[in-house]
């Protein structure tokens, strides 16, 4: 009996199986050591959807600005290369402290569209130092704020804006600039004489850049004690709108707002009221998303894929919501991270933080939003990309990979498992970034992360099966739970880090011999170019 038993299992083991699933090829080796099979089903013929090429943009958070010195971090080498990598992406200037700052000339100020600017720009190391010690000082006093929920107002110069600027140009980032919706009139309508003020400079200064204006209008009300409903919202849109029109370098640029929270029973009323009266007047409906608390969460909530699947309602919530009034309306994710609240404290900057992301990234694009704005790359908070240094965290270098494979035409891929943890598997699949000279046309890049602290081993229909792959699997510096609490990652086997100021790793991938079954370790993620796939719809 106990050898039968064993022969049955043999067999079972180097069975190779073939299932009809809704009309489509799905072939599964199942090997001996390679974990719980994870049956991955795709369809090359047709791309679902495509997003922006900039879908993945981050944020400075305009906390940056409280004190204008702190704005010369952005002179740094290191941060400008850092960004620089990123391209094509929006650099969203905003967030909270956005509305507790006023525009003040001073009469000092540089052109940072000269020629040499960025050379001449850059900042000494000693100043550096110095700048990055204060600030750690001045995030303590920015979280305070955030705690107490009382803000205080700032000033910021021309200076400041050459200096933010000079950054998106030198980095090649397209910039949005987000104004103050809480200058009010006495009759409580925005009083748009800052904005304008502004916008007359940074016209003579030919800055190139997009707008929004406020962030978070539902918590007006909490964080300044006043109160605006969507139609006048949107009617507030509409004038800046017409101010843009008589602007001769802004008069075609974009417009993006009006930057809700994600849909909460509380003021739900805001986005379609703000939709009917200004729709019109903007380039993309933005929202805002946090799946939890960073005051009260924890690794297991990072890792848990119910926690996760609450994004897909909030954005179809959305969806439905600008299709139901501005049908064709471009939605983005204006600001996004994993927690709210500047986010969580020996989490939001972990590697346990990448499941999040990248499953924010994956699932995004798949139901149809056009760009997703990390929050933050630099700014108070503990969700950055960089760290107190300006060293890169795993989400950076999560970020930068997925710049690097991934290109905007999403692709249908269905899991197919029988094993009660099968969302914690999750796979997406895109055509490869055909930017990158380094593949051939119709390569297609799939990406998938694994909740389980066991292998899991995907496999994929026949035609595909025996082709080329080259993988990048992301994993924390050394095994077990505990190290997802890690602000290091590693790059199959390798620990990531800049070669110098100036330098990125090469990101190198490891070729799979055809056939070869995908593993996907336990707690990691990874991306599988798939080179020789041929996908007429990548081509």
């Amino acid at each position: 009996k106990h050898l039968a038993s064993v022969s049955a299992i043999v067999v079972f083991v180097v069975l190779f199986r073939v299932l009809r699933v809704g009309g489509k090829t799905v072939t599964s080796i199942d090997d001996d050591d390679g974990g719980q099979p994870i049956h991955v089903d795709l369809d090359l013929s047709r791309v679902v959807r495509v997003v922006s090429e900039r879908f993945l943009s981050v944020a400075i958070d305009a906390s940056l600005m409280s004190d204008e010195k702190f704005m010369n971090l952005l002179n740094s080498p290191k941060l400008r290369t850092l960004a620089k990598a990123l391209i094509p992406a929006f650099l969203r200037f905003g967030g909270t402290k956005q509305d507790f700052m006023k525009f003040r000339p001073q009469g000092r100020y540089f052109q940072a569209r000269d020629n040499n600017v960025c050379e001449k720009l850059e900042l000494p190391p000693f100043l550096e130092n110095k700048l990055k010690q204060e600030w750690v000082l001045q995030s303590k006093t920015l979280l305070q704020e955030e705690v107490e929920g009382k803000y205080k107002k700032t000033k910021f110069s021309e200076y400041a804006v050459d200096l933010l600027y000079a950054f998106a140009n030198c980095s090649g980032l397209d910039l949005i600039f987000g104004l103050n919706a809480l200058l009010r009139t006495p009759e409580n309508s925005w009083d748009s004489t800052n904005a304008e003020l502004l916008l007359k400079y940074c016209g003579s200064r030919q800055y190139v850049m997009s707008w929004e204006l406020g962030n978070e209008p539902n918590s007006y009300e909490k964080k300044a004690g006043i109160r605006v409903d969507g139609y006048q919202l949107g009617q507030e849109f509409f004038h800046l709108h017409q101010i843009l029109q008589k602007s001769i370098l802004y008069n075609s640029t974009g417009l993006y707002g009006p930057d809700v929270s994600q849909p909460h029973d509380h003021r739900k009323d805001l986005l379609p009221g703000f939709l009917e009266a200004g729709a019109e007047a903007i380039t993309a409906c933005t929202w805002h998303h946090y799946y939890v608390n960073g005051r009260d969460t924890s690794l297991e909530d990072f890792l848990n894929p119910v926690v996760l699947d609450t994004l897909a309602t909030k954005i179809n919530e959305v969806l439905e919501t600008v299709k139901s009034v501005s049908t064709g309306k471009k939605v983005w994710l204006g600001e996004t991270s994993s927690a709210y609240g500047g986010g969580a404290v020996g989490l939001s900057d972990t590697f346990a933080a990448g499941f999040m992301w990248l499953d924010k990234l994956g699932l995004g694009a798949k139901l149809g939003l056009d760009v997703i704005i990390r929050q933050v790359l630099i700014g108070s908070g503990t969700y950055h990309l960089v760290d107190d240094n300006l060293d890169p965290l795993p989400d950076y270098w999560l970020s930068l990979l997925y710049k690097r494979l991934v290109g905007p035409e999403v692709i249908k891929a269905e899991v197919h498992t029988n094993f009660a943890t099968k969302k914690q598997v999750r796979v997406y699949l895109h055509c490869t970034n055909r930017k990158s000279t380094h593949y051939k046309q119709g390569a297609v890049t799939l990406f998938a992360l694994n909740l389980n602290k066991g292998q899991v081993t995907i496999t994929l229909p026949s035609y595909i099966a025996n082709s080329t792959f080259e993988e990048f699997v992301l994993q924390a510096p050394e095994p077990g739970k505990q190290s997802l609490y890690s602000r290091s990652v590693k790059l199959n086997g390798e620990v990531l880090k800049m070669v110098d100021d100036r330098t990125l790793p090469a990101l190198q991938g490891s070729e799979l011999p055809p056939g070869e079954p995908i593993k996907l370790p336990g707690f990691s993620f990874a991306f599988y170019v798939v080179t020789d796939a041929r996908a007429p719809v990548c081509k």
